[in-house]
Parts: C-alpha cells; structure tokens; sequence
C-alpha cells in the first residue's frame, strides 16, 4: 500500500477514536451508573428508579452516536467537512438493521463507510464544475451523491459479507475460552503498552469500545487492566530501586503512581522515552501477562477507562486486581534486573 495512503488512514482512524471517545466516556459512565441501581433479572438489570431510567436513556444515547462519530470523523480527517454529514448517514446505518435482511454491520462497516466516504468526497472535489454548481457542491450536491451512492453499494453489494464477518466476530470473541482468550488478551496488553496512548494503543481501544457496542466486555476489561500497568510499574519501581533513577525520575515517580490509579498510561511515557530499550519491553511484557490474565478469566470492564477507579463498574473484580497486581510486578522485576544502577 502507498505509504502516503497508509499515513492518511492510521491519521484518520485516530482522528475517528478520538473524536468517538467522548461519547463513549458519557454512554459508558451514565449506564454504569443508572445500572447500579436496578435490579437483576433474566433479561438483565430492570430499573426501576425514574431518574435512573433517564440516565440510562442519556448512556445509551451516548453509545447509540459512537459508531456515527467513528465513521463520520473518518471521513471527515480524510476529506474534510463535506464528508461528516454522509459518513454520520453512512455509520447510523452501518449501525442498525437495514436492507431485506435486516443486516447490521456495526463498526467494521462504519470504518469502511468512513473511508470509502473520505474517498469519494475527495475524488469529487477534482470534479470540474461551473461556478454556480461548485457553490452548492459542498452542503447539496456532494452530501446527496456521496450518501446515495454508497448507501446504495452498502446496501445492495457489500452489507451482508461484511454482517457476516461481524456476526463471526462476535460470536467467536463472545466464547473464547482457555488459549483463545489467553492469545487475545496477550495481544491486547501488548498493543496497549508499547506506544502509551499512541496510535497502537488507539486501535486496542478501537477494538475493544466496538466490541463493547456489540455486548462484549471481557476484550475491554483486559485492555483497562493493561493501561494501568506502564505507570504503576514504572513508579513502584522508583520506590523500591530509587539508586536507578534521577531525582527528576524519583520525583516523577508519585505522579506516575496516581495516574496509574485512574487508568492514564502516558504516566510511563518520560520513562520509556529517558530508557526505551529497558523500560518498554518490561511494561508490554508486563501489560501483556496482565490482560491474558483478565481475558482467560473474563474479566469484564463495563466503562471506556482504567485503572482501580472503575473497580465498582467491573465484573470478576478480584481477578482485575491480581491480574493488575501481577502485570505490574512483572515490569516492575523486570526493571529491577536490567536498569543498571546511576551516579547522580
């Protein structure tokens, strides 16, 4: 693939996530909060509570604009404002049932829809026109074509082989046991560590929030184990083996501690940036043993942050402590054996 293409496209799944999160947080927090008030049932949590009722309505509004969010910041990073509106069109309905059969293609098919929107609007910006029509390309012409078009390909030629992947997805991630999980939640932590927020750590977090719209929690509860892992581990490793740091470091150290607690991984970045050889495989080990241990134990994070603070929105809650507790004191040994001691 062209490099510039390849560039263009990680810059704008990135743009897509970062615009998505927010309405991820509120959706996440929201139901979190109003579910904690109702009562177990065969069909779920029932609540009761009239106030809560509207929480839940407002998280799951929240969760309702996410995939429309992705898709339509997508496009928009790709082609600029002429494209949010159609690829916001396009990710609803990637989103929901449509067509004959009633596919639905959730966010692997707003993704598609979010590039191949970014596409077309930019190929019809080298459209020659007359100055009257180019006036009235960006907010009629272009929204209308452009969501016409591909909401007719989407519909007609590529929903039901992409439904069909997803619905694969789904059901496979939804009952991995034993290897599977440990294979996945491997990966997860790994991809959460190695950049602290950049964009591999982007994609886990993709991956796991779409996964979470589709009613599957354990990918993200093994991802919010891992990002609390880098800055726990690189600031118990201050406190105990203070003769390998700086004083700057030592100093960093606490503030490292705290952000660890509330699930900020770039608490590790100074670290990893003054020492990568020695700092990084440590925390993507260390992350990596912590989120297959949260996976092969299913661990379930119902909210799109990390970290001790979401403890009492997570299902498995001790396995998300030791899994945390174990991550981070293999880094933290790790560390121990291969950060030599310094001169002040």
């Amino acid at each position: 693939m062209n490099k510039k293409i390849w560039k263009d496209l990680q810059k704008a799944f990135n743009t897509g996530v970062s615009y998505m999160l927010p309405s991820v947080v509120v959706g996440g927090v929201f139901l979190a909060i109003a579910l904690s008030t109702g009562k177990p049932t065969d069909k779920g949590m029932e609540i009761t509570n009239q106030f809560m009722k509207n929480l839940n309505d407002l998280g799951a509004a929240g969760f309702a604009m996410m995939i429309p969010l992705l898709s339509g910041y997508i496009a928009y990073s790709i082609s600029g404002k002429p494209a949010l509106a159609p690829a916001m069109i396009l990710g609803y309905i990637a989103n929901n049932p449509i067509g004959a059969d009633q596919v639905k293609t959730g966010f692997l098919g707003a993704m598609l829809l979010g590039v191949l929107t970014g596409y077309f609007v930019k190929w019809t910006k080298t459209w020659k026109t007359p100055q009257l029509v180019r006036t009235l390309m960006p907010i009629l012409i272009v929204p209308i074509i452009t969501t016409f078009v591909l909401g007719m390909v989407y519909i007609y030629i590529i929903a039901v082989p992409i439904g069909l992947v997803m619905d694969w997805l789904v059901k496979t991630l939804g009952e991995l046991q034993g290897g599977s999980a440990i294979v996945l939640g491997l990966i997860i932590g790994a991809m959460t560590a190695v950049d602290m927020g950049g964009p591999i750590n982007k994609t886990a977090t993709a991956f796991t929030l779409a996964l979470m719209a589709e009613g599957i929690y354990s990918p993200n509860g093994a991802h919010r184990i891992a990002v609390a892992i880098p800055p726990l581990a690189v600031a118990i490793s201050t406190f105990i083996d203070g003769k390998k740091y700086s004083k700057e470091d030592r100093d960093l150290g606490l503030s490292a501690f705290f952000m660890g607690l509330i699930g900020i991984t770039e608490g590790a970045i100074p670290f990893a940036v003054k020492d990568m050889k020695r700092v990084l495989p440590a925390i993507i080990i260390g992350s990596a043993v912590g989120g297959a241990l949260g996976m092969v134990n299913n661990v379930e994070a119902l909210v799109p942050h990390g970290g001790l603070i979401i403890l009492p929105v997570v299902n498995g809650k001790l396995w998300y402590i030791i899994a945390m507790l174990i991550g981070t004191l293999i880094s933290v040994a790790i560390l121990h054996f291969t950060k030599p001691d310094i001169e002040e």
